[in-house]
């Protein structure tokens, strides 16, 4: 397997969290498994780590109710059609998903944006899936202008996805750290134990300290030279992993070329 699948037992919904590797960005897919089907969020950059998604989810032996996708970057859709389930989404993502047309994976696998838009739109509030309660929250700001948020108040699991990248270097290029930092403090709640990233492993509460001290040295690194702040922000956080996405953040703040 390319990926890391951690598990995470909380009672009557199990939650498989799937992490690519660092070439694929460390996208992390989430399966969470509620007593008799299987909610997916986010698709993966690699239409190859949606395969291998795919292939686990089928080995649970659940069927696949939906595919959420959270946000409009496509390292999080571009293998949305392989999940072969209603595609759901924010009436703004979708949107957003339709502005950017036909895109092109990593290795070169066409992706028709008629395959990965959602048919399914999701409105704010409090949907019961199999019994479990599922609240979905707009977030606007901070990592992209809009993404969804969705809790599991019942089990304590936040599924933050871009709004937390966990261990891996953090994609600034939508130019809104300060808003980002508000948006962490607001996510600071005991009652979630389990915090899902969009980037990296399960994390606990720990993460929002950890991601805001990250935005805050990149806010302090930031200047007008893409390459310098790279080489700055990789020599304080030298352990993180998925250095490209810097690179991705840099061509949308400096026009950097990314090959």
């Amino acid at each position: 397997m390319r990926g890391t699948v951690t598990i995470i037992d909380k009672g009557n919904v199990r939650v498989h969290s799937y992490t690519a590797p660092d070439t694929a960005l460390n996208v992390t897919t989430q399966l969470i498994e509620t007593p008799s089907r299987l909610i997916a969020v986010d698709a993966q950059v690699t239409v190859a780590d949606a395969d291998e998604v795919v292939e686990y989810a089928k080995g649970l032996g659940k069927p696949l109710d939906r595919l959420i996708i959270t946000h409009a970057h496509p390292d999080h859709y571009q293998g949305a059609h392989r999940f072969n389930a209603p595609i759901h989404a924010l009436a703004v993502t979708r949107d957003e998903m339709a502005a950017r047309g036909d895109l092109t994976d990593p290795t070169g696998i066409p992706v028709p944006a008629a395959e990965t838009a959602p048919t399914n739109l999701i409105t704010p509030g409090t949907e019961v899936i199999d019994g479990v309660p599922f609240v979905f929250e707009a977030v606007s700001g901070g990592e992209t202008t809009d993404q969804l948020l969705i809790r599991l108040p019942e089990h304590g699991v936040l599924v933050a996805q871009d709004l937390v990248y966990h261990h891996t270097h953090a994609f600034v290029g939508n130019n809104d750290i300060a808003r980002w930092q508000d948006i962490l403090q607001e996510l600071v709640d005991p009652a979630y134990d389990t915090v899902l990233p969009g980037h990296g492993l399960p994390a606990g509460q720990a993460v929002f300290a950890e991601m805001a001290e990250y935005l805050k040295t990149a806010q302090e690194l930031l200047g007008d030279d893409g390459q310098a702040y790279k080489q700055a922000i990789i020599e304080r956080f030298p352990s993180y992993g998925s250095p490209f996405v810097i690179d991705i953040g840099n061509y949308y703040l400096f026009g950097t070329p990314l090959f």
